[in-house]
């Protein structure tokens, strides 16, 4: 059979058996993966998962996608062989993907006439790892579903002379791509590495599969909430070289977070970690013994072996988080303690709806000294591997100011002199500051520094970055950012967003 015939009953039959049917299951709120709420591509994402050509990125869980990253030519073969259904090969046609778990998918792709290679003309190698292209993209799926039409070429202005150009036409005369500058879209980018939520678009047009847009997950604080605010264009505070100098100038980022404990040999996991429970998790009683008149009462929904910050044996903050997404609520305590009887002690606690923007009573603590909710600042592994955070971030200074700023509720010293920041005070990474030596996933972090900046929640020591305990990190990348000294920070003034003080919302 001629290869182009094989190749247009490929994609005959992907568009008869590849389409979901009416009645299947319905998404959970959230839907398949917890890296791609909100994302622009989250119905195509959902659309590819639904019918096996995704599985996630991070097996064998597999409950994340990895939205931002770019999309290698390993991945780019499994795509199209569970999206074209072919079928494997005996041949082994290149000689650098021998032990790669891609490479019974790339022999297919192969077989199939999709791929050439990638050392044209000898195409000996396939160089699985390599990012895709925009173009490479273009001319894999014009190959593999054989889409025939270009339109009288010249669609776009920025890939003339391009050896990818007819099949870039061929895919926007399909209908599959429409641009990389909208809303104009006379560019495509042939040279732009294709990410895995794009790429997850492309295949959904392709294959002809409607979107699956899942319910609304519960998110951490709406949306105007003062935390999911960017500050990067607002103001510089007056007092902002003040603050900087008290809290350190020469002093360094730290991540208080990462794998594994500390100290070694010791029970005691590194960061504030966080437990997310449902609807069955029971409602316990929780006992105050210290903070009672500032606390949210109890039931909660707290399990007995909720992790506990510093492990059992701790005797510092003690702190336990617990998120329940399907009510949408977050439960946080401060030195909180186990019993028997299935029931917790705790010096203070805090209750929040994240429906909601209200603050606590003005005045009152919570399980943190500016009486703000934890979780919503901390650095999680999940949302840095997605390749964005998009909130501000919980830190520490060693003195603050016997004050605290909109929207923290509360304050945790006597020292009274202007120089020392206010509880709640907000920081930035300048600008200018150069992230570009660092790791990818550090970027990550350094980019969120500058944009949402880092709110000052408790006392502590100097530039402590709070973030979740996590397997997944590495420590040696962690202390990549050792060198970013407070110098490089600058408070900022968010008064002109606040539209009521008793309120978390932002003014538009």
């Amino acid at each position: 059979m001629h290869r182009w015939i094989r190749l247009v009953l490929a994609a005959a039959l992907v568009l008869a058996v590849m389409t979901p049917a009416s009645g299947a299951d319905p998404l959970p709120p959230g839907g398949t993966f917890r890296d791609d709420d909100g994302n622009v591509h989250e119905g195509a994402i959902e659309a590819i998962a639904a019918v096996g050509i995704t599985r996630g990125c991070n097996p064998p869980v597999n409950d994340r996608f990895c939205p931002a990253q770019s999309v290698t030519r390993g991945e780019m073969a499994a795509f199209l062989v569970r999206a074209l259904d072919l079928d494997p090969s005996g041949e082994d046609f290149f000689s650098d993907d021998d032990g790669s778990v891609f490479e019974a998918n790339v022999n297919a792709l192969a077989s199939a006439g999709i791929t050439l290679g990638c050392n044209p003309p000898d195409n000996t190698l396939f160089c699985p790892n390599d990012v895709v292209s925009r173009g490479q993209m273009a001319a894999f799926l014009v190959r593999g579903y054989g889409f025939a039409d270009n339109g009288g070429g010249d669609i776009f202005t920025d890939d003339d002379g391009s050896v990818f150009e007819d099949a870039i036409d061929r895919l926007a005369t399909a209908g599959i791509t429409r641009g990389c500058n909208p809303p104009d879209n006379t560019m495509f980018c042939p040279q732009r590495p294709v990410r895995r939520d794009e790429m997850a678009t492309f295949l959904a047009r392709a294959g002809g599969l409607d979107p699956l847009v899942p319910p609304e997950r519960c998110s951490i604080l709406p949306a105007d909430n003062i935390w999911n605010t960017r500050i990067d264009d607002l103001p510089v505070d007056p007092n902002s070289a003040a603050y900087v100098n008290t809290i350190g100038a020469t002093a360094t980022l730290h991540a208080d977070f990462g794998a594994g404990v500390w100290p070694p040999g010791s029970n005691s996991p590194i960061g504030i970690p966080f437990v997310e429970v449902d609807a069955d998790q029971p409602e316990v009683a929780i006992n105050y013994t210290a903070y009672g008149s500032e606390s949210d009462p109890g039931p909660w929904p707290v399990p007995s072996d909720a992790p506990i910050e510093g492990g059992p044996d701790a005797t510092g903050d003690r702190h336990v988080l617990v998120l329940d997404r399907d009510e949408c609520m977050l439960y946080e305590l401060y030195r909180a303690f186990p019993q028997g009887n299935g029931s917790w002690n705790a010096d203070s606690g805090a209750a929040y709806d994240l429906t909601s923007n209200a603050l606590r009573p003005d005045g009152w603590t919570s399980a943190d000294a500016a009486g703000l909710p934890i979780l919503p600042g901390l650095v999680t592994y999940d949302e840095v591997a997605s390749g964005e955070i998009t909130h501000a971030i919980r830190f520490t200074a060693p003195q603050t100011q016997r004050a605290y700023v909109w929207p923290a509720r509360h304050f945790a010293s006597s020292l009274t002199g202007e120089q020392y920041p206010p509880m709640g005070q907000r920081f930035r990474l300048e600008a200018g500051f150069d992230i570009s030596g660092y790791s990818p996933e550090i970027q990550v972090i350094l980019t969120a520094m500058k944009r949402y900046g880092i709110i000052l929640a408790d006392n502590g020591s100097p530039w402590f970055i709070s973030g979740a305990p996590d397997d997944r990190w590495d420590n040696d990348m962690l202390h990549e950012w050792d060198d970013i000294p407070g110098s490089a920070f600058e408070a900022v003034d968010v008064s002109s967003l606040m539209v009521d003080p008793d309120s978390g919302r932002v003014g538009g």
